[in-house]
């Protein structure tokens, strides 16, 4: 007969104790272990229970399985296309998150709209009504015949999906579904993880791809036990502003593709519209001529954008200055101020810093450096850039410009938006064939100098 046993579980990381603890000792969390029951299996009969039979036909040489190609399914959507490496391949399992509102459940259902004109598709809701999706569905104008479900038990879930056998579950979200056998609430640890791996044993019986929709922390991680992330194939992260309309979808982990592709969305009225040409978007309404701001080339995966960067420095009333920043790493910013004094000769220690990205971009490539002295020392000395400049290059602490990767793509992205010069590292410069001026540096000195 089975016997209960108390253990004390970890909210954030899953971890198992015998007993209560302060603080988590995998994830560092404080007061996060609360008290769960576990049924216990009896003893098999007193004695060891015996090793199963094992089939010895499932073990087979890795170099004699053939690969296969698989025709990966596209939805419709490019941006999103891009993310996942090119499409949907069957019997992978994608999971999703954001913070609320940034339009998770808007992009899946217009991604379900598009796929169901010529595939099954069973969309279930767990946080939501079927009145409440129809309504989302009829203002985002679409019209397709997806098949939809709104239950937040995980056997009914998996049991109308078999019976459906649909090509594509989306489930919205892992957070409210929960298995009837695991004593828990739903949401908890345990239950997002029986549920995440019930999910995925599905869709690798079926073949069928599911797409399963995940709330986040107040850190920005997917709430839940971090084994989540482990279970699926594809992990895509919504980034972005609750307040901006323009949205990044990212890609964390993916086993069919490129982590470095990003997917940008401008969000209405209508839903999720794909932003062909995000440079233009990110450059709109910028101000030409205004001290403390300059132009950046990212490569975002195979796509180079042009974004702004900005920095206000001012003088602190307070005894030590503040240094803020948006879309850039802080330590960065503080090694590029710390050479900025060293090797220019710039007395900042009396001035607070703000730097920011725009477009709601997170930039850590090291080529930023540039443009965020450049920025820097601009609204230091109230003084703009030349006009249509752009700027990219790593700064070694002893102020060298530094050699970046793919310059080609940036130039020609630069030369696209009809940039006038382009100022990098001078070690890049010699193969690089433009139209536009290319001023290739090899110290702070230099750059400083060419920038004005």
């Amino acid at each position: 007969m089975a016997k209960a046993k108390s253990l004390y579980r970890c909210t954030e990381c899953g971890y198992e104790a015998a007993k209560w603890l302060g603080r988590c000792p995998a994830c560092g969390e404080w007061n996060t272990l609360v008290e769960v029951s576990r049924e216990m299996p009896a003893a098999y009969g007193g004695k060891v229970k015996p090793a199963a039979q094992v089939d010895l036909s499932h073990i087979v040489e890795l170099r004699s399985i053939r690969e296969t190609i698989t025709a990966r399914v596209k939805t419709g959507i490019g941006e999103l296309d891009r993310v996942l490496g090119g499409g949907i391949v069957p019997g992978s399992v994608v999971l999703a998150g954001g913070e609320p509102g940034i339009g998770k459940s808007t992009l899946f259902l217009q991604m379900a709209d598009k796929l169901a004109q010529n595939h099954a598709v069973l969309y279930v809701s767990g946080e939501e009504s079927a009145e409440q999706v129809a309504m989302r569905f009829s203002r985002l104008g679409l019209s397709s015949g997806m098949e939809f479900m709104a239950e937040t038990q995980a056997e009914l879930i998996l049991a109308a999906a078999e019976q459906k056998k649909p090509e594509i579950l989306i489930v919205d979200s892992i957070q409210t579904i929960y298995h009837a056998e695991v004593a828990s609430a739903s949401g908890s640890v345990s239950q997002v993880r029986e549920c995440a791996a019930a999910l995925a044993r599905f869709a690798k019986q079926s073949n069928t791809a599911v797409f399963i929709i995940g709330h986040v922390t107040k850190e920005g991680n997917i709430a839940g036990p971090r084994v989540l992330e482990h279970l699926v194939d594809t992990v895509l992260y919504f980034e972005g502003e609750a307040q901006s309309a323009f949205r990044i979808l990212r890609a964390v982990k993916n086993r069919f593709g490129s982590t470095n592709e990003i997917g940008v969305f401008d969000m209405d009225a209508k839903g999720m519209q794909e932003v062909k040409n995000p440079s233009a978007i990110m450059l709109s309404g910028r101000m030409r001529g205004m001290p403390g701001s300059c132009v950046y080339c990212a490569l975002e995966g195979t796509r180079p954008v042009l974004i702004e960067v900005e920095a206000l420095v001012s003088e602190t009333s307070f005894g030590t200055p503040r240094r803020m920043t948006a879309g850039a790493d802080y330590n960065r910013v503080s090694l590029i101020i710390a050479v900025l004094e060293k090797k220019i000769g710039l007395k900042m220690y009396n001035q607070d810093i703000f730097v920011n990205v725009g477009g709601g971009m997170r930039i850590w490539d090291t080529s930023l450096d540039l443009a965020i002295a450049a920025s820097i020392v601009s609204s230091f000395r109230n003084k703009p850039l030349r006009t249509g400049t752009v700027l990219f290059g790593e700064i070694g602490l002893t102020g060298e410009i530094r050699h970046i990767s793919q310059a080609e793509k940036r130039i020609a992205e630069a030369e696209r938006m009809g940039m006038e010069r382009i100022l990098l590292p001078a070690s890049n410069a010699p193969g690089a064939a433009s139209n536009v001026e290319i001023v290739g540096v090899r110290t702070l000195h230099d750059a400083l100098a060419a920038m004005f």
